[in-house]
């Protein structure tokens, strides 16, 4: 019996180790990138926690190969922080690892001692005025919460505590106050059926259930209301017979976190990637998967195609940047999130994203905004805003390129001409001073 146990306790340890991520990290191969390699067992779901880890991260993914055997699942991944550098920092690299290492990961993307708000409707011009407005009132405290729109539709996730005792939020009556008035908010005047408001119990990465949210509303669906990007992604999927696999490609313009968007949403559409290249060149992202159903079958009608290619086209264009990026660095106040969007509103400007967080009693808000039909604001309705909320907290942090072009014919509008564009720095080292791995990412 006991050289049963000892057996049985010796094969456990070998699945363990098994199914734990082997990662290598190289600075040497490669010239201008940092290779990370990752070996892993082959289950549903791992490359995409792979790719969420260096996400999470901030790291800029240049290139990857994804290729299967068997069981096994090897990723290769080139990646550099955001300013295009090559990763040196040990307690990056070191960090790095353990972020890797699925224990060590659902450790880190919930929100605990918080009640996690999901809405999702049409959206409008104010909408997140009213509904930060609404939480004020009913005193809740928003510690934590990212917004998107798409085709016409917003879906955010809001993180919450009680203002008066630093708790989240568990009385049953007070949480149906606040469900029943944000959904009054959202349903406006034309949206009674598609409006929703429900409290989430799940610990769920945040931008993966807005994709998710954003697909339940089925926006793919939807016809944008208005049409200003010229550079949509191009989608192609076809089936390669000889291998039983379907060949989905992929074509936009390249940034930060594009490669998350598209395997989370394959991934929640139950399709297993097999193998996948992905290669940028200059501003461009060329993107390639061989994927199967998880019963091992490739896509089978015209209608399931055309509906990955539509739900893959929104899936990168949600977190498309409309707008002029506006970033508030301030002391946290009760009420600060309704006082800026109202400015916001009374100004004419819509949100189309908004990334909310706290940390040690500091706001640090980042807003996109255009006017109130979606085109980009008028430079000096973005000084009357910074003017109201105040320079030194409020900074216009990216202009779009209508601007640059202005600047290079030198008729850039008065107002904007005092704005200082301060490079956002490596946001890796930001996150390993939030999580007190470092002293300063100054």
């Amino acid at each position: 019996m006991l050289e049963f146990h000892a057996s049985s306790d010796e094969y456990q340890k070998l699945v363990t180790r098994m199914s734990t991520p082997r990662v290598a990290i190289d600075n040497a191969v490669c010239p201008t990138a940092t290779l990370i390699k990752v070996d892993s067992a082959r289950t549903h779901g791992i490359l995409l926690e792979a790719v969420q880890a260096l996400t999470d991260l901030n790291l800029s993914i240049k290139k990857a190969y994804i290729s299967s055997d068997g069981q096994w699942l090897m990723d290769v991944f080139h990646v550099t922080d955001l300013d295009g550098n090559k990763l040196t920092d040990e307690s990056v690299i070191s960090y790095i690892k353990q972020s890797l290492e699925p224990t060590h990961y659902a450790r880190n993307h919930g929100f605990h001692g918080l009640t996690a708000l999901e809405l999702t409707g049409t959206d409008r011009v104010g909408l997140l005025s009213e509904v930060f407005a609404v939480l004020a009132e009913l005193q809740c405290s928003v510690v934590e919460s990212k917004v998107w729109t798409h085709n016409g539709r917003i879906a955010s996730l809001i993180y919450v505590k009680d203002c008066n005792s630093g708790c989240p939020i568990e009385d049953s009556q007070k949480i149906d106050r606040i469900i029943a008035r944000l959904r009054n908010v959202l349903k406006g005047d034309n949206d009674i059926c598609s409006a929703k408001t429900t409290v989430s119990m799940d610990v769920t990465h945040t931008e993966r259930r807005l994709h998710q949210m954003m697909f339940a509303d089925r926006d793919y669906e939807r016809e944008p209301i208005l049409q200003h990007c010229t550079d949509s992604p191009v989608v192609t999927v076809q089936n390669w017979a000889e291998r039983g696999y379907s060949v989905v490609n992929v074509q936009c313009k390249d940034r930060t976190k594009l490669l998350f968007d598209v395997v989370c949403t394959l991934t929640d559409m139950q399709y297993v990637v097999s193998h996948a290249t992905i290669n940028t060149a200059g501003d461009r992202a060329y993107l390639d998967f061989y994927i199967r159903h998880m019963d091992g079958n490739p896509i089978s009608s015209e209608p399931e195609r055309q509906r990955v290619i539509q739900c893959l086209q929104a899936a990168v264009e949600r977190r498309a940047s409309e707008g002029v990026r506006l970033e508030l660095c301030t002391a946290d106040r009760q009420g600060l999130l309704a006082d800026v969007t109202r400015t916001f509103r009374e100004n004419g400007l819509n949100v189309t994203r908004a990334e909310i967080s706290t940390a040690n009693d500091m706001a640090i808000n980042v807003f996109y905004v255009t006017d109130a039909i979606g085109n980009p604001a008028d430079p000096k309705l973005i000084e009357a805003v910074r003017q109201r909320i105040g320079l030194s907290e409020l900074k216009v942090k990216e202009l779009p390129s209508i601007y640059h072009a202005e600047e290079e014919r030198g008729e850039q509008a008065a107002g904007v001409g005092g704005a200082v564009l301060f490079s956002l720095g490596s946001l890796v080292r930001r996150n390993l001073y939030n999580l007190g791995l470092i002293k300063s990412y100054s």
